[in-house]
């Protein structure tokens, strides 16, 4: 037998009735011990038994169908090296609460179109290094400042995001954020968030304005695998020792080969995957799925 974690995570600041599903819970495991109280009210998780990942998984599956429709995550992690030494972070929908490429295209009344393509390729419906090409030519011509503009008018960091960063950097972890998108936006939003490292495509621009294509070869899939495997071995990390978190497709490869791949309020064929899911909890649930306390957390002063 081997020992995992069953962590329930409710909504920020409660409003779930996690008291009643950590008891629930708690019978369906067998659980040893009374839960354990990350944040009241909004996170506990409680120590069980099984005999590998899948059993864990499958006593998770029958937990979350019978909290049914409540707005509670429930998540199953092995209860050795639960804290992580590196985070690498999608940015677009999962760091930030917007999709760039769409916002940019609003600039040209675009978005409608552009973001019909968005949408399938993060649902893996179509090649992404194709749709990013695609879409970017559509957008040949937009003059750099609008691209200020929507960083400054339109992007918004997703809730827990800076806590998130800042907490796993005091645990001295390497945070990266590595995007499909552009640099443009990551090295701005990489900075606003607090990550140490940032990766993503540099766009081609001529005299102010965009050309519709890209400097070098495009960076998606697997691209952010390699980012994964640099680090890990940069700060020579055990795989066990890593953690990713996305939500588009494109997320898929780093999700799967991560020591916990986290989908963030994700496309379904990312949520099927991935180790652990969060819909109803911020970014800082990624924190409980370490084990981090709401009290342990570091909140970054605004």
């Amino acid at each position: 037998m081997a020992a995992f974690v069953l962590v329930l995570i409710g909504p920020p600041g409660g409003g779930a009735p996690l008291d009643e599903a950590a008891g629930l819970a708690a019978r369906e495991v067998g659980a040893v011990g009374a839960p354990f109280w990350l944040s009241p009210g909004e996170a506990c998780e409680l120590a069980f038994e099984a005999r590998d990942l899948t059993s864990a998984r499958a006593v998770r599956d029958e937990v979350a169908a019978r909290v049914g429709l409540h707005p509670i995550d429930v998540c199953v992690v092995p209860a050795a090296g639960r804290r992580k030494g590196l985070l690498i972070a999608d940015m677009d929908s999962t760091i930030i609460q917007q999709e760039c490429i769409d916002e940019m295209a609003d600039m040209l009344g675009l978005k409608p179109r552009i973001a019909a393509i968005t949408e399938r390729a993060m649902r893996g419906e179509l090649p992404f290094e194709a749709a990013l090409r695609e879409r970017l030519g559509l957008l040949a011509g937009l003059e750099l400042s609008a691209l200020q503009r929507v960083f400054d008018e339109r992007i918004s960091l997703m809730p827990g995001a800076r806590t998130l960063v800042a907490t796993m950097r005091a645990a001295e972890a390497l945070t990266a954020l590595v995007s499909g998108g552009f640099s443009f936006f990551t090295s701005r939003v990489a900075a606003a968030v607090g990550f140490d490292v940032n990766r993503a495509n540099e766009l081609e621009i001529v005299d102010g304005r965009l050309t519709g294509g890209v400097v070098g070869p495009i960076l998606g899939r697997e691209a952010k695998l390699e980012a994964l495997l640099h680090y890990r071995a940069e700060r020579g990390l055990a795989i066990d020792a890593t953690l990713a978190v996305g939500d588009g497709a494109n997320d898929l490869a780093m999700i799967g080969a991560a020591g916990l791949g986290v989908a963030y309020r994700a496309k379904p064929v990312v949520a099927a995957d991935a180790d652990a899911g969060i819909t109803h909890g911020d970014l800082t649930a990624l924190l409980f799925l370490q084990g981090y306390r709401r009290a342990d957390f570091v909140v970054p002063a605004e």
